[in-house]
């Protein structure tokens, strides 16, 4: 099975958990691909932890999940030194904490204060923890996905610019049509039944679950993902959309008004990763423009700084984004 089938499979089992929710699956799946790290903002109740759980049972990797609380401390992420009496004498061996993972589910980011925050963003960043002067390498396959709450204000710590400027997307989770909804009733009350019987030893045999994806599988995909051709005016194309949010003046009145801070390098690097993903997905070899676009609102919701004006006009950075890519020309 080819790499590509491999991870549509994936794709498959995930929305069979999480119903109404196709365009969020497959920006996480995105983001495992772009080997990036993601933002999942939603309001409560919207599965956002029951996606990442999804995503890490049907593939053959560890999963942690650190629940943010205001009491938490930067060693209960990374792990410490802890005193060890043997019969050949004592030492301090490195305990590693649950940042340690494949898959890492980072619940409620925003209600852990800051140093919590900096040593788990460092960890995103650089891809290793140093702890009393011992750096320790995470494993090959890592990515960090960080949920939040939009509405909360009691005891939350919200994460700085510079910090948010660090995850490759910002995926918000909106309610489901009531079409979905429905279903997502239908599915929760079956996993309740199944579970009671199984609890009652009424179940029958279970049926075999299908293997895991591989981490393999991954990887193959992200080697053939660096091959996706990105021509040079569909480089130039990202370059003029994040260019256009630090100089909103020469694309409309109303973009100056809006606009406080624009987006920075990053945020082209990111375009450039989500959109070789997006094409390679699709099953094409080269990005168009439908790739940029697709991703443009997940890659720029939290690389923009909207100025008060644009919070009195009710407008959002997703408006802002909708009105960029009105206003930069296609190649």
């Amino acid at each position: 099975m080819t790499a590509l089938l491999q991870i549509e499979e994936l794709k498959t089992r995930m929305g069979r958990s999480i119903i109404g929710q196709k365009d969020v699956v497959e920006r996480l799946v995105i983001g495992l691909l772009a080997n990036g790290n993601l933002l999942i903002e939603g309001l409560p109740g919207l599965a956002k932890t029951r996606v990442v759980k999804a995503m890490a049972k049907n593939m053959d990797a560890e999963f942690s999940r650190i629940q943010f609380t205001p009491d938490l401390l930067p060693s209960d992420v990374t792990g410490t030194e802890v005193y060890h009496q043997g019969p050949e004498g004592a030492e301090f061996k490195f305990d590693p904490g649950p940042i340690f993972a494949n898959i890492v589910l980072a619940d409620e980011i925003n209600r852990a204060p800051a140093k919590v925050q900096a040593a788990l963003l460092e960890a995103m960043e650089e891809r290793q923890v140093t702890v009393a002067g011992t750096t320790h390498i995470m494993p090959p396959l890592f990515i960090v996905m960080a949920t939040q709450n939009p509405i909360e204000q009691e005891g939350t710590y919200p994460l700085p610019e510079a910090q948010m400027d660090r995850f490759l997307m910002h995926v918000r989770v909106d309610y489901p049509p009531v079409e979905d909804e429905v279903e997502v009733i239908r599915l929760v009350r079956g996993e309740e039944a199944a579970k009671q019987k199984e609890d009652a030893g009424e179940a029958k045999e279970k049926s075999e679950k299908p293997p895991a994806i591989p981490q393999s599988a991954v990887f193959e995909a992200r080697a053939e993902i660096s091959k996706i051709h990105v021509s040079d005016p569909m480089e130039r194309y990202i370059a003029d959309l994040v260019y256009g949010t630090r100089t909103p003046a020469a694309l409309s009145e109303d973009l100056a008004r809006w606009i406080e801070i624009g987006a920075s390098p990053r945020a082209s690097l990111a375009f450039d990763k989500c959109s070789r993903a997006h094409a390679w997905l699709a099953g094409r070899d080269y990005v168009d423009p439908q790739d940029v676009r697709a991703v443009a609102h997940d890659v720029l919701r939290h690389r923009l700084t909207l100025s008060y004006e644009a919070q009195g006009d009710g407008v959002s950075a997703d408006d802002v984004t909708d009105a960029i890519l009105s206003k930069v020309a296609l190649p």
